[in-house]
């Protein structure tokens, strides 16, 4: 990619718009055909490269168009994976009561929330964002990030025990295939071409972050959760094993977290500085974080950085935009902040980005393209801003 400081990218997923809603229930149930449905996504992506081409976003994203929500899309791509909803999870939990207080404590209704879970056997079928991969790269001359649900998401989240029980002893045992199947997913995706690969863990969170509160984080697993010492050695594990697998001599290997997406009220939200997973941070061999910072929840710039096992080691993907607030930042705000990152880190290793992605669930996207637009626009002037201040 080119060498120009700060770049700027999207987190994944942009709003799906109703007319994409409408026509996955229209194909669900054949009332138009697949090729119909196919030119809508292709026209859709379209739109959303060329508001960031406009925009002069320097790494392009799918927007996730095609996408139900950040993780369940994947039960239309493996074997062995079906869609429930949590409601309809219920019948598999034994601790009822204890689910049904997670539903209550939710911002969003239960029937919204879609898990995809382990009923069989995994089986790669040839592609889980490879398609996705092929028509970005169809749309755009630009470099290119293609985004994924990370190993320890995928695995905490297909993992009920009352039915994946009956395919493996454990649910360490299925993360032992999902970290199969990324990998033959990372090698496709390799031998088109991709700029960045980024996974998405923001259920990292939940296991540091939720001692003695309800356990809210959206579809994430309801899995029983062990001491979160070994819940982060597991969930470093599938991560490393996975990042392992990128040829950084074709891509940058990245990963996202954040502290919950789904919900504009940022009381309910996870709260708690980076501190307790420097530790997996620093062991996961990924070359880019992008991380959560524009909200007050994610703690302190310095609390990251001023660790010496992360400090220009990766790159820091800093999150300046709030996709929850339909208020634009102020470009001074978002400069500010990056210079307070320079206080830690060389300016070859900042790139920008928002804290999240905009529509964590297709039913129900956290924010609208016109704010979007406005959004962005100030992350770019204040990364024109740095680059005329630093020379490139």
């Amino acid at each position: 990619m080119e060498t120009k400081l700060f770049k700027t990218a999207l987190i994944g997923s942009m709003p799906r718009g109703k007319e994409i809603l409408l026509a996955r229930r229209k194909l669900s149930a054949n009332l138009i055909d697949k090729a119909s449905y196919d030119k809508l996504i292709e026209e859709k992506t379209r739109e959303v490269i060329k508001l960031q081409e406009d925009l002069d976003i320097d790494i392009i994203t799918s927007g996730e168009i095609e996408r139900d929500n950040y993780v369940s899309f994947i039960s239309e791509k493996l074997g062995g994976v079906t869609q429930m909803s949590m409601a309809e999870m219920l019948d598999y939990v034994d601790d009822k009561r204890e689910f049904e207080n997670i539903l209550t404590t939710l911002d969003v209704p239960a029937s919204s929330i879609k898990n995809a879970i382990c009923t069989g056997k995994l089986e790669y079928k040839g592609d889980i964002v490879l398609n996705e991969l092929k028509l970005l790269k169809s749309l755009t001359n630009r470099p290119v990030k293609i985004t994924m649900p990370g190993p320890y998401l995928v695995t905490r989240s297909m993992w009920l025990p009352n039915v994946s029980s009956k395919y493996y002893d454990s649910k360490e045992e299925l993360g032992e295939d999902v970290i199969r199947i990324f990998k033959e997913e990372i090698k496709n995706l390799q031998e088109i071409g991709v700029d960045v690969i980024q996974f998405d863990e923001p259920v990292l969170t939940e296991i540091v972050f939720t001692e003695g509160r309800p356990r809210t984080f959206m579809c994430a697993s309801l899995s029983q959760r062990k001491d979160p010492t070994e819940e982060l050695k597991f969930a470093t594990h599938l991560i490393k094993g996975v990042m392992d697998g990128i040829d950084r001599e074709k891509s940058i290997a990245s990963m996202h977290v954040c502290r919950g997406n789904w919900s504009k009220n940022e009381s309910i939200l996870l709260e708690g500085p980076y501190t307790p997973l420097i530790e997996l941070f620093a062991n996961i061999n990924a070359d880019l974080l992008s991380l959560e910072f524009s909200t007050p929840r994610a703690g302190e710039i310095k609390s990251l950085l001023s660790d010496d096992r992360i400090r220009n080691k990766v790159i820091l993907g800093l999150g300046v935009i709030n996709p929850r607030f339909d208020e634009k930042e102020d470009e001074d705000v978002i400069y500010n902040r990056a210079k307070e990152a320079l206080e830690y880190i060389e300016p070859k290793n900042l790139w920008l980005n928002p804290d999240c992605g905009f529509a964590t669930f297709s039913n129900r996207p956290v924010n609208e393209y016109e704010n979007i637009k406005n959004k962005l626009q100030s992350m770019i002037d204040a990364r024109d801003r740095l680059r005329k201040e630093y020379g490139r």
